[in-house]
């Protein structure tokens, strides 16, 4: 017999529709700190305990709620923010929808005490699982505090996809960052464990602001931009060309100060940059897009981490004047955070016809995907033109059949022939200190002639396979070599940062990366392994830092080891496009002779490609 159809129950309903809100302890340190904004607050404490997973306590000192209202705050789609359907275009707060407070009540236990400046007394709500379960009088200040526990108990699926403690941490750190970085007249507090974790004092000077949570070092190397079009207006800071990240987690957009995650202003910032900084880098950027709020719908995602602009173009090419104006101006010895002379809208850093081809892509993929696709950035690649020539063009990064090269993913494709077979991996690894080094190709591919025919190695994937066995080595022997710092450096991060990276120091030290922290968001570094004191700390640090950020999850110790060493042997190997030196050759295959697993570097892309000679025959009609 077929299933009848039938309602859900409220308490489900309430349920699955908090889903689409609270995806972690995060989700809710978002929603409540943007009720205290929207509250007139111009202090807010965060606490957290247990990394949030325990309890969440967000203080502010906002006009409050009245006692005939509290009940009203904790019904679904409940608002004073808007009252008919023409108010979601003319939205300039923050919460609006009326889901927040019913949503976290809906998966914990939620205390609520509130008072307004007209009334004596305030107000006491207790919600758990949706269910009021008590209202009375309070003493309190004006202002408003909610406290959640009991977080997800209603719903234990979902706790069980929670991660540790200071993962969970660093993800609400990340939230309270954003909500500084919007509105740095409003001072934030956060305690954790009984202690202060940091405070941003209000100020109306956005450059300090960026400084206290992005840390000096990274605000230092930033520049300001503006521009303004037809009645929108583009502003806040970004870094110098020689000031690069590893990932665009430093890619901050706020429209009308709300944070987004929006392809098409990531796709503008990466347009100004493309020929100023190295492939595969990205830039720090703060960047503030403030439209009329009718020109933009923010209604279109449950998190309101989406927008839709209603003149893309016009936004997309006002950020790329402004960040292309303060890109052409700027020296690289200028000082951070000072303004870099006039800004220009004239300069476009491609041609008319390049240039208009981008727009178009970014607003052909904004227009299908409305910011849910991740761009890939460029479809070309430099290469030599030969064997040490030096000389560089551009080769499209697809076979003549329209198909990838099988080249090493960030280097050249390897396009021969458009019938060239597909290379072989030796069943077992040749000894390459017998083989005659022949040359390179394209300043990345070693060629050795064998009996066997043609072998290619990478020498990046060769060097990193070399470099890993040597660091993971030393530090299970725990006697890594290390070269210490003639000048320790000191690295001020923003406060997520410092927090991942301390759960990190003990891992770090295995290797030989002497760091500690210095103060409550700085760390000292005395010393890195003998192999990597080529690199640049800062930098090094700071994309670890990212690299974990992008990929976390429930990892071993064994597996974090693994990810760090792998991380910094890719980092200290020789890249690709480097020349090589015909010394330098012969050591690297000494010692790849010496090392284990030698047929595939850490992450698993191979090291070496055999091309049989009877398959070389064949192409030429020799077979």
């Amino acid at each position: 017999m077929k299933s009848r159809i039938h309602l859900l129950p409220e308490t489900l309903t309430h349920r699955i529709a908090a889903g689409e809100v609270v995806e972690r302890p995060a989700s809710i340190v978002k929603e409540l700190v943007e009720n205290a904004v929207d509250a007139g607050a111009t202090e807010i404490t965060v606490e957290l305990e247990q990394g949030g997973c325990g309890l969440i306590r967000v203080t502010d000192n906002g006009g409050g709620i009245n006692a005939e209202d509290v009940s009203l705050a904790f019904a679904r789609h409940a608002t004073s923010k808007i009252s008919e359907f023409d108010d979601l275009y003319r939205v300039r707060s923050f919460g609006f929808r009326g889901e927040a407070l019913a949503s976290i009540a809906s998966i914990s236990r939620t205390e609520l005490v509130s008072r307004t400046p007209d009334v004596l007394a305030g107000v006491r709500i207790i919600v758990e699982a949706g269910e009021i379960l008590e209202i009375t009088e309070a003493g309190c200040p004006v202002g408003t505090t909610v406290t959640v526990s009991r977080i997800f108990d209603s719903v234990p699926v979902r706790k069980k996809f929670l991660k540790a403690e200071t993962t969970e941490r660093a993800y609400c750190l990340d939230v309270i960052t954003r909500m500084a970085l919007a509105n740095s007249d409003v001072r934030i507090r956060v305690l954790a464990k009984g202690r202060e974790l940091f405070s941003y004092p209000a100020t109306h000077r956005l450059a300090e602001r960026i400084a206290l949570v992005l840390g000096s070092g990274d605000a230092d190397r930033m520049q300001p931009i503006e521009s303004s079009r037809d009645g929108l207006r583009i502003y806040g800071f970004a870094s110098r060309p020689d000031f690069t990240c590893a990932t665009t987690r430093q890619i901050y957009a706020f429209v009308n100060r709300r944070y987004v995650k929006d392809y098409l202003l990531n796709h503008a910032v990466m347009t100004a940059y493309r020929r100023v900084i190295e492939p595969r880098r990205y830039p720090a950027v703060v960047l503030y897009v403030d439209p009329d709020p009718a020109d933009v719908d923010v209604n279109v995602h449950p998190a309101k981490l989406e927008v839709r602009f209603r003149q893309p173009r016009l936004v997309y090419e006002t950020i790329v004047e402004a960040l292309s104006s303060m890109l052409r101006d700027v020296g690289p010895f200028s000082s951070g955070l000072l303004p870099a002379g006039p800004v220009g809208t004239e300069t476009k850093p491609f041609s008319n016809e390049e240039y208009s081809s981008r727009v178009s892509e970014a607003l052909k993929r904004y227009s299908l995907a409305s910011g849910s696709r991740k761009l890939m950035f460029g479809s070309r690649a430099e290469v030599s033109t030969g064997i040490g020539s030096g000389t560089r063009s551009e080769i499209p990064m697809t076979s003549p059949t329209g198909q990838p090269g099988p080249g090493r993913e960030g280097s050249p494709a390897l396009d021969l022939f458009e019938s060239a077979p597909a290379p072989h991996r030796a069943s077992s690894s040749p000894v390459f200190t017998d083989l005659l080094y022949a040359g390179s190709l394209w300043d990345t591919y070693l060629i050795f002639p064998s009996p066997e025919g043609m072998i290619l190695i990478d020498q990046h994937a060769a060097h990193e396979r070399v470099l890993f066995e040597k660091i993971k080595n030393g530090a299970h022997s725990g006697k890594p070599v290390i070269q210490g710092l003639l000048l320790p450096e000191v690295l001020s991060l923003a406060k997520p940062d410092f927090e991942r990276l301390s759960d990190l120091i003990p891992l770090l030290e295995q290797t030989g990366i002497e760091v500690e922290p210095f103060g409550s968001d700085a760390v000292i570094v005395k010393a890195l392994p003998a192999l990597l004191a080529h690199l640049e700390v800062g930098s090094l640090v700071r994309d670890l830092i990212s690299d974990f950020t992008e990929k976390e999850g429930a990892l071993s110790l064994e597996e974090k080891r693994d990810k760090i060493y792998a991380f910094l042997a890719c980092r200290g190997a020789v890249k690709a496009g480097k020349q090589l030196t015909r010394e330098e050759v012969v050591q690297l295959c000494r010692d790849l002779d010496a090392t284990p697993f030698a047929a595939t570097c850490p992450h698993g892309r191979p090291v070496y490609v055999l091309y049989p000679q009877r398959e070389i025959e064949r192409m030429f009609k020799r077979r």
